[in-house]
Formats: C-alpha cells, sequence, structure tokens
C-alpha cells in the first residue's frame, strides 16, 4: 500500500486524537501517504479527505475530542451512501482505511470491507467499553477518572448536607463506568443494565447504610438500567421510602470531554501503530483488541458477536466494602 487513510465515528472519545497520531507518524514512518477523513462515514461521502503529515499531528497527544471530528450518517446505512464512500476513495487513490470508533463504525467498516473489498482496521475508540473482543477501549479511563473525580466532589457536599446523592454516569448499554467509579468512589450502591433493578433492595440499602450510622450516601445509576435514570429512580425511591429529600447529578458528557490519561494515550499510541502494521501486512475486517496487554487482530464480528462484561466480583467487592 502506498496511501491509507484514517477516520474517527460515532461518539467522541478521549485518546482519539492519540490515536490519530499513531496512526499518522507510524504511516509515515513507513513511507506511506496518510489522509485524514473529517467527520467520520458522512465526511467520506462527501469526499472530505486532507493529506496529513508527521507535523499535522503535533501538539494533540493531550487533547480531547477528534481534531478529524465525527459524526453518524444514516446516508452510510443506504447503497448509495456506500458506493459514494468508495468513490471517494477511489478518487482520492486510497488503498486502505483506520477507522477509529465503536460498534456502529465497525459496523460501516465491515460493510466497506466485506461488500466493497476495501481493506479496513478499526481501532476501539469509545468511553463506554463495550467492544467485545477487546479487554479496554480508548477513552474509558479517562471517563472513569472524571466520573470518579465528581463522585468524590459529590460526597463532600453530601456528607456536609446529610444527604443522599443519585449520580447518573454513563454507559448506555453497559455498566463498566457505573460499576468501576462507583467502586472506585465508594458508593453505597451501584445500578447498571447487566443487573435488573430491584427497588426493595435498594431501599433496604439505604435503610442498612443508616442504621449503621450513615448520613450521607452516594447511588451510581448507570444511564442504560432498566430502572430509569437517576432522576427516575430517585422518584421511585422517595415514593417508596422515607428518603424524600435526595439530589440528583447527572455528569453527562463531561465525561467524554478533557485531557486523556496517560492509559489512554499509550493505549491509542499503541494500538494506532498495530493497526497500521496490521494493514500494511494485509490485515482486512480486523480490528485491534487490548488482550493481557498484548495488541492483537481480532475479527469485526467480535464487537456484536461478544460483549464485554465487567466481573461480577466487583459487585460483591462493593456491597462488602459499602458497610
Amino acid at each position: 500500500m502506498k496511501r491509507i487513510s484514517v477516520m474517527t465515528s460515532g461518539g467522541d472519545a478521549p485518546g482519539m486524537n492519540a490515536a490519530i497520531r499513531a496512526v499518522v507518524r507510524t504511516a509515515v514512518a513507513k513511507e506511506v501517504e496518510i489522509y485524514g477523513v473529517e467527520r467520520g462515514f458522512q465526511g467520506l461521502i462527501e469526499g472530505m479527505l486532507r493529506p496529513l503529515n508527521a507535523r499535522s499531528v503535533s501538539g494533540i497527544i493531550h487533547h480531547g475530542g477528534t481534531i478529524l471530528r465525527t459524526a453518524r450518517s444514516a446516508a452510510f446505512r443506504e447503497e448509495e451512501g456506500l458506493s459514494r464512500a468508495v468513490r471517494s476513495l477511489e478518487k482520492n487513490g486510497i488503498e486502505g482505511l483506520v477507522v477509529i470508533g465503536g460498534d456502529g463504525s465497525y459496523r460501516g467498516a465491515h460493510a466497506l470491507w466485506k461488500h466493497c473489498g476495501i481493506p479496513c482496521v478499526g481501532i476501539p475508540g469509545t468511553i463506554d467499553n463495550d467492544i467485545g473482543g477487546t479487554q479496554y477501549t480508548i477513552g474509558f479511563d479517562t471517563a472513569l477518572n472524571v466520573a470518579m473525580e465528581a463522585i468524590d466532589r459529590l460526597r463532600d457536599t453530601a456528607a456536609s448536607h446529610d444527604r443522599t446523592f443519585f449520580v447518573e454516569v454513563m454507559g448506555r448499554h453497559n455498566g463498566f463506568i457505573g460499576m468501576c467509579s462507583g467502586l472506585a468512589g465508594g458508593a453505597e450502591e451501584v445500578l447498571v443494565p447487566e443487573q435488573p433493578f430491584d427497588l426493595p433492595m435498594l431501599v433496604e440499602t439505604l435503610r442498612a447504610g443508616v442504621a449503621r450510622g450513615k448520613t450521607s450516601m452516594i447511588v451510581i445509576v448507570a444511564e442504560g438500567g432498566d430502572g430509569g435514570g437517576a432522576y427516575e429512580v430517585s422518584q421511585k425511591v422517595a415514593e417508596a421510602s422515607e428518603f424524600k429529600d435526595s439530589r440528583i447529578a447527572v455528569i453527562g458528557h463531561m465525561q467524554r470531554g478533557g485531557t486523556p490519561t496517560a492509559f489512554d494515550r499509550i493505549l491509542a499510541s499503541r494500538m494506532g501503530v498495530s493497526a497500521v502494521e496490521n494493514l500494511l501486512a494485509g490485515a482486512s475486517g480486523m480490528m485491534i483488541a487490548a488482550v493481557n496487554n498484548a495488541m492483537v487482530p481480532r475479527p469485526f464480528e467480535d464487537a456484536w458477536n461478544t460483549r464485554n462484561l465487567f466481573d461480577p466480583e466487583m459487585l460483591q467487592v462493593l456491597h462488602t466494602l459499602g458497610v
């Protein structure tokens, strides 16, 4: 291959810029031309490609977001959109593509490879850590630390006012951020999509805390749980118990922004190098997965055929330490 391209797609995640930097500089080191696609698959349809070099990615490793920007594209799901994307690649002489993103991004890359013969390699970039086949995704560690810092701050005000806080974190259908931030932040309870919502048990947990002398408590609510978000859970608890004066905090998109942690920068750098090396070696229809501290190519299908789950033992640890 003499010319390849890189894009970021779907939701942004801290560390994406570090991955872009690694992809670009590895390509340069291998004497391969590298183009950046702006605004994901939508930008690919519209022909928004520009050449990059080592200097193009200077000073971006510590920035959140993505210099290539990102977007979700309904048009790419249609045959005409897919055809236009292929024409853009062919027009610019692109022989291979590195796609940084989550499950939806991988499905798009899989379509380009499977139906159009475009060699594609993926890098898992999503704060949810919900990509099957890899233990970690770029952005998760940063989002986790943002959530943990918010919980620490809320703990201070909860203790000052003898209040219970329901803190909603992101994670969609995956409870990694909720579980890990709750454990790291010393929460009394964590509600995650992997566990069915049990209102009586939650109320009993809060009552047990009061009985042990607690005057303030933190309940973490992952946004994708079947009990609803923090507002809904708080209302259900208020209707079913004496806990009427709770407070709600929704951390929201702050978890996506900001300076990536050292872990995310290192992970992104290693994955970026591995993605280019595998693409140039002939790999396609593959993603780069973090497995036992090694960068391993895995089929795109692993992203949706398997599910990355946290160890249930973590919930036991949280309950043991929440006395």
